[in-house]
């Protein structure tokens, strides 16, 4: 017993979140290395590495809400905001820079 019981779908959102990486483990060294030329542009080169970050995020974003959707359109409605919830939470805690992108669709669970 647990005295501090996990949420109802940290562990299955942890699983996710693990095979997410594991299938875009180039993208995401991309998004990271995108994030990292950013901080080392001049100030002429700082816009277009800005783009390109930018297209990084959307894309794994977008994954990560596919991925989400996919597995919410299967629960209840009740389950389904826990669901999404966990979900953001998750995408929160592992991938901080994806959390807002993320957290704008959390807003309306009724598209879902």
């Amino acid at each position: 017993m647990r005295l501090f019981p996990r949420r109802r779908f940290a562990d299955l959102v942890d699983r996710q979140l693990d095979l997410f990486a594991e299938l875009h483990r180039a993208r995401l060294t991309g998004l990271r290395e995108a994030y990292q030329q950013v901080n080392a542009a001049d100030r002429e080169d700082a816009e277009r590495a800005f783009g390109d970050y930018q297209d990084q995020v959307g894309w794994a974003a977008e994954e990560l809400a596919e991925l989400r959707d996919t597995y919410a359109a299967t629960l209840d409605d009740g389950a389904r905001d826990a669901y999404v919830r966990a979900f953001a939470r998750g995408v929160r805690r592992r991938y901080p820079p994806l959390a807002d992108v993320m957290m704008r669709s959390v807003d309306d669970l009724d598209e879902i």
